[in-house]
């Protein structure tokens, strides 16, 4: 039985037409929000709280430096680069992954990190070699991520294994850790 004393109401059922509008201002609001969030390359941090300090920075250009491979007159290939802030100074590094120009085959690589120059004007500086070309290895998958480096190595267990067959694979990861980068092999590296 129905209570008389309360009329039903058109308003009170929902019809299609009425979640159309309701889908339509919710879609409108959401836009205008994205208009009005603030530049983060232009916001200031809150008043008294200590962040990392917002830079302008460019990250140190690979092709501008002279590596320290010995490569005779083939000269260098960067392979490989990417970038992003490693020390956590709010300035970004470029790190590189390079080899001699030898035509063919696969030379080895070295993986090498580059921060600005010391002098305005100067190169970028090699401030760290992660794999040495001596090494003989080839890197292959390769990332910079959340303040570290992650790469997939391919080597050889002995002077016997033939150059174009590598037969050791290795996952590795550095992290800038006490003012120098740490390595980690294993289900440590897999971790980035």
């Amino acid at each position: 039985m129905q209570n008389a004393a309360v009329p039903e109401l058109a308003h009170t059922h929902a019809r299609p037409v009425h979640w159309l509008a309701t889908a339509t201002a919710m879609a409108a609001v959401v836009a205008l929000a994205g208009f009005l969030t603030p530049d983060p390359a232009k916001a200031s941090p809150t008043p008294g709280r200590q962040d990392t300090p917002l830079t302008t920075a460019a990250a140190p250009d690979a092709g501008t430096v002279t590596f320290p491979l010995d490569c005779g007159n083939l000269g260098t290939v960067v392979e490989k680069k990417a970038t992003g802030d490693l020390d956590g100074d709010g300035v970004p590094e470029t790190v590189a992954v390079v080899h001699c120009n030898a035509g063919g085959g696969t030379p080895p690589s070295g993986v090498y990190v580059l921060t600005r120059p010391a002098v305005p004007g100067a190169p970028p500086r090699v401030v760290a070699t992660l794999v040495d070309p001596k090494d003989k290895q080839t890197v292959t998958d390769f990332a910079v991520r959340d303040h570290a480096v992650a790469a997939t190595l391919l080597g050889y267990s002995s002077d016997d294994v033939p150059r174009y067959e590598p037969d050791v694979r290795q996952e590795v990861k550095w992290r800038w850790r006490g003012g120098k980068f740490v390595r980690s092999t294993g289900t440590a590296a897999m971790g980035i």
